[in-house]
């Protein structure tokens, strides 16, 4: 009898968690020492972005930038955190950041963006500042 009752609280719960999720990207232990500036993301695949970063949770949807997005939390400690997400019509991905100083970091994220798969892995170094 406790375990019908105890689904709809647990249901309830990461219901609670998940619309909180948006706050909780932007106050990651691992994102608080990345430093704010100019950034070059270099494709494991080659490829290579550059990115003026303001608020280090951008790092999170490099597959959906600019998109509204609801994320959870997986796990955040000093030296990475993972965040998985749904985009609402537009698809949904996770993102693990490893932190190796304030200046480099590894980003690994995989998902789908408007119906197509992607899976990339980024080492991302601070260049200096933002043009």
């Amino acid at each position: 009898m406790v375990r019908r009752y105890l689904r709809p609280a647990v249901a309830g719960a990461l219901l609670l968690c998940t619309a909180a999720a948006p706050q909780l990207a932007h106050s990651l232990t691992a994102l608080r020492m990345v430093e704010r500036g100019q950034w070059r993301l270099k494709e494991r695949a080659g490829g290579e972005r550059r990115l003026c970063l303001g608020d280090a949770a951008a790092l999170l949807q490099l597959g959906h930038p600019g998109v509204q997005c609801e994320q959870f939390v997986m796990a955040d400690s000093p030296r990475g955190a993972t965040v998985r997400y749904t985009c609402p019509g537009h698809g949904h991905g996770r993102t693990t950041v490893t932190v190796e100083t304030g200046r480099l970091l590894r980003v690994e994220t995989q998902g789908v963006a408007d119906g197509a798969p992607f899976e990339l892995e980024y080492e991302a170094r601070k260049v200096g500042a933002c043009n």
